[in-house]
């Protein structure tokens, strides 16, 4: 654990436990949640400390404690669980979930606490200038960050860029368009870009926060999710009750009609060469040690969400996603074609599925069934799961690492952001700017290479390493999204991804009922969160609730 965890913990376990996680009307600051400018904001401690509750929000039960990951990673075509806990979001009913409001006040506490401290901390003298500029690069990167979560959950949405004070009282503030709210994000992002300092740098600050190369990422992606949005064409998902192909006709994402959809991939080209080029960061040679306690904030993983054993700053990822859980096994998995969409030489399923675990009560299971021969008998330990219901789920190691595995909370990370996203945030863009290039192939099998064994002397990936050459534009897109797919199971991407290719509500429906009975069914009120009822109540700039909610 690095110093973030050991600095900034203090901060934040103070903050979450004087913070309501009731509904409440999130546009508003609340005294008793955050600091107050009379009494505070007077050397460079009081910034440090300011900043740190920024971030504290992102650790609580607003976000990232369940609501945020569960409306995100539980809501796709890949994932699969217990009826119990799938049953609301993961069925397309979040209105039936107890954290639904979850992400609106969370987002919206983080853009209030970042806009006091991007008015308050310019003012402190008694401050070292480096720092000074990252503490504001960080309160513009997460008040940018926010607003690009709220975006893509519920379209345009009140744009804040003060705090509510004696002198702006106004709390009844209307909804911007989806294009302002992107145009706010990127002003942000690259407010942010100019302050922070690279990764590396000795004030760029301790690890679990973010930095410039975050920032540029950030950037990408924000260009890369409006460019998608904007396109039109053909995509080929695998999916449906069958796991055939086929071809969807991609939907424009309301709000983003009109967009030059071709610029703003290469805007996002462009920006993700340039934190590769920086030659700052790289992936983990090891697939499997990506998900280890040491490979915890590695130069891959270039933002995660920290988390301390032994303290509040803790979480329930552990429990849901593994295989051996409090539960007796997890309540989420992988669905069973999402398996096989790997190849079965990829370490991501041959290390990153447990396919043999001992549950709660003391059955031995392995996975998969057609599997085996490799799997039933392993150490001399026989694993009968014939006839068990739970012996088809594909459980990832992802949450597993943890100080204590037989506890309900535990100190699992959530990954933000890796550095394979960037590569291929490149590839994707390359591709639809020029086509199937040589760069945009090398990006792609970059992340590909990572995760097979090599061959020979000297040592060369194996031919299943290799994406399909001579792919056209459009088979070269359909490849990138099942990519990312494989790449970044169950850490909250699928799902927009499908939100940001417009074809979100066709692959849904493909499936209808998935595995362990989990409806897919989604119908248009689906493509956006519901705006909280509390909201609505006390902000009468904003006339009803998104469509159909």
């Amino acid at each position: 654990m690095k110093a973030f965890s050991t600095y900034i913990i203090a901060s934040v376990i103070g903050l979450v436990l004087l913070s309501s996680s009731a509904c409440k009307k999130a546009l508003e600051e609340k005294p008793f949640s955050f600091y107050s400018p009379e009494n505070f904001y007077k050397n460079e401690s009081d910034a440090k400390a300011a900043i740190n509750g920024v971030y504290a929000e992102l650790y609580t039960y607003d976000l990232f404690i369940q609501p945020f990951w569960n409306m995100t990673v539980l809501d796709d075509d890949h994932v699969s669980g217990a009826d119990w806990f799938l049953g609301s979001t993961g069925a397309g009913n979040p209105q039936n979930y107890w954290g639904v409001d979850g992400p609106w006040i969370g987002c919206y506490t983080v853009i209030a606490r970042a806009n006091t401290v991007l008015e308050n901390v310019p003012n402190i003298t008694d401050i070292d200038p480096d720092v000074k500029k990252r503490i504001l690069g960080e309160a513009y990167f997460l008040r940018g960050w926010a607003y690009f979560q709220l975006v893509q959950l519920y379209g345009g949405v009140p744009i804040r860029l003060s705090s509510v004070s004696a002198t702006n009282p106004n709390t009844n503030v209307p909804r911007a368009t989806v294009k302002e709210t992107y145009e706010a994000v990127i002003a942000d992002l690259k407010a942010a870009e100019t302050n922070l300092l690279p990764y590396g740098h000795p004030k760029a600050g301790d690890a679990g926060r973010v930095n410039q190369g975050v920032a540029k990422s950030f950037l990408a992606k924000t260009y890369l999710t409006m460019a998608s949005g904007a396109s039109t064409g053909n995509i080929m998902v695998r999916g449906g009750t069958d796991n055939g192909y086929y071809t969807y006709t991609k939907d424009v994402v309301k709000g983003l009609e009109g967009l030059d959809a071709k610029a703003y991939y290469t805007l996002a080209r462009d920006k993700a060469q340039e934190v590769i080029s920086s030659n700052l960061y790289e992936l983990t040679p090891n697939w499997k040690d990506l998900w280890s306690i040491a490979g915890r904030n590695s130069k891959e993983q270039m933002w995660e969400i920290q988390s301390l054993a032994g303290t509040e700053f803790i979480n329930n990822l552990g429990v849901y996603f593994s295989a051996r859980s409090t539960f007796g096994v997890g309540a989420v998995w992988t669905t069973n074609n999402h398996y096989k969409d790997y190849d079965i030489l990829d370490k991501r399923v041959l290390d990153g599925i447990t396919h043999n675990y001992q549950t709660l009560q003391g059955t031995y299971i392995f996975y998969p069934q057609a599997q085996a021969a490799q799997y039933k008998v392993v150490d001399g330990i026989t694993y009968n799961n014939t006839g068990s219901t739970t012996a088809e789920r594909a459980y990832t190691i992802k949450y597993s690492s943890v100080a204590d595995p037989t506890v309900a909370n535990s100190d699992a990370f959530y990954p933000l952001l890796r550095y394979a996203e960037v590569y291929l945030m490149y590839a994707e863009a390359e591709n639809e700017v020029n086509g199937a290039t040589p760069d945009a192939y090398t990006a792609l099998n970059k992340v590909r290479f990572r995760s097979f064994p090599t061959t020979g002397s000297p040592a060369v990936p194996v031919p299943e390493a290799y994406a399909p050459a001579g792919m056209t534009p459009e088979q070269f897109r359909s490849y990138v999204l099942a990519e990312r797919a494989r790449e970044f199971n169950l850490e909250g991407i699928r799902r927009f991804d499908l939100m940001r290719w417009g074809i979100y509500l066709q692959v849904m429906n493909k499936i209808s009922t998935g595995q362990n009975n989990i409806s897919k069914v989604r119908n248009t009120r689906n493509l956006l969160l519901p705006i909280p009822i509390n909201e609505l109540n006390s902000n009468t700039a904003i006339p009803g609730n998104n469509p159909n909610w």
